[in-house]
């Protein structure tokens, strides 16, 4: 009974969004990081033959990179444009999203309730604060501006200079390696085939679909291409003769061991961000630099975000992280991603360019996409935002 109970229950998740209706289709996700991961688990579920294929190992870019931050009020505070509605609408989809990875897989992605907490540390900082507070208000931010004497009780080990923070309740973070784990478990255990370590791809578009030949010299067919290769998809696109503006930024982050005092809250100041993990670790991030497809460790980089680190947490002061990587974000033009078909080729879908906002930003792509493959109908301001054609749009328009 108790087998049973666990099948139904599992069903019922699974099914709760709607099948995409891709039965029958096969479909190619060029790239194994969280949005070719997501997009894979969407696709499976409406009944597709999935098969990711993978350059080099498994999230091993810059999903794996990543702080795992859940946070489109303080990362996307401009304006409410269409893209902060994406992100929100994202966060929104989080929590169910990931209890259905993880009734497949069985694994935790260690989504944490958290909040955040965005630190004022001078009078003159408040007010911008204030100002982003009053429009986030109508997009269900439910934040507050906590003061000093509160501040220092609901993060003891913050800096007494820190004046106000304004405080947003609904904000959280993954453990993003372990969602990367969890996802791939879910998509093995559904059926997904994966080829990882394939080397050198081309791209080919035939008269009966797609054909991506890898670096052994065996191809893989398929009805439909999904591109989700992040940093590299400009490579794959260009090979299917419609180039894209995606450029790598190499992201630095450390951590410090769990022998520290705890840190509840994401915290964010104007020059970096820190995120106390289940297993005891503080993650802090993100120095940012142009430096081409190198994903490197520097000194300059890390040194930088460990100048920082005491003015929020004394507590910091000539400690060394114990560990310390770089990931390569893919930045377009205008920040925003990439997400809909190349034109002329209704069978091959983009889905790049995230940024720093892949991890939070993948349940909302991928349930784009799945409509995408299902010839589903899609709001037109997202297919305008977020169309792969806007750029080579707009010089057209400027050239007349």
């Amino acid at each position: 009974m108790r087998v049973f109970q666990c099948r139904w229950r599992l069903w019922r998740l699974l099914r709760r969004k709607g099948a995409i209706d891709v039965a029958g289709h096969s479909v190619v996700i060029l790239g194994g990081g969280i949005i070719g991961l997501s997009c894979a688990f969407e696709a499976v579920q409406g009944g597709a033959r999935v098969t990711v294929v993978e350059p080099g190992a498994i999230g091993g870019q810059a999903s794996g990179a990543a702080a795992g931050m859940l946070a489109p009020y303080t990362e996307n505070a401009e304006q409410p444009d269409t893209f902060f509605r994406l992100c929100l609408d994202s966060l929104k989809r989080y929590p169910e999203w990931v209890e259905r990875i993880e009734a497949v897989s069985g694994l935790s992605a260690e989504l944490v309730s958290s909040g955040s907490l965005s630190v004022a540390m001078h009078e003159a900082d408040v007010l911008p604060l204030q100002t982003r507070m009053a429009w986030q208000h109508r997009f269900g931010a439910d934040a507050e501006l906590v003061e000093a004497g509160r501040l220092h009780k609901m993060e003891p080990a913050l800096s007494s200079r820190a004046v106000a923070a304004i405080y947003s309740p609904h904000e959280s973070h993954v453990y993003a390696p372990k969602l990367v784990e969890a996802l791939e478990a879910a998509c093995r255990k559904l059926g997904v085939q994966f080829v990882a370590h394939a080397g050198d791809i081309t791209v080919h578009n035939t008269d009966n679909g797609i054909r991506i030949r890898i670096g052994s010299g065996e191809h893989i067919d398929g009805d439909k291409l999904v591109v989700c290769a992040g940093a590299w998809a400009c490579y794959y696109a260009e090979l299917l003769g419609f180039p894209i503006p995606i450029h790598p930024i190499r992201g630095q982050i450390c951590a410090f061991d769990g022998t520290l005092p705890d840190v509840k809250h994401m915290v964010f100041s104007s020059q970096a961000y820190w995120v106390g993990k289940r297993n005891g670790s503080l993650v802090c991030g993100a120095s940012e630099d142009v430096a081409g497809y190198d994903n490197s460790v520097t000194e300059r980089g890390i040194n930088r975000l460990l100048r920082w680190g005491p003015g929020l947490f004394p507590f910091l002061e000539g400690k060394q992280p114990y560990l310390r990587w770089a990931g390569l974000r893919p930045a377009t033009l205008d920040g925003y991603p990439l997400i809909g078909t190349v034109p002329g080729q209704p069978n091959i879908i983009i889905a790049a360019g995230h940024y720093r906002n892949g991890i939070l930003l993948s349940p909302a792509t991928s349930a784009i996409v799945g409509d995408l493959l299902a010839e589903r109908r899609i709001a037109s301001d997202l297919l305008m935002a977020f169309a792969p054609d806007r750029f080579a749009l707009a010089s057209a328009r400027g050239a007349r």
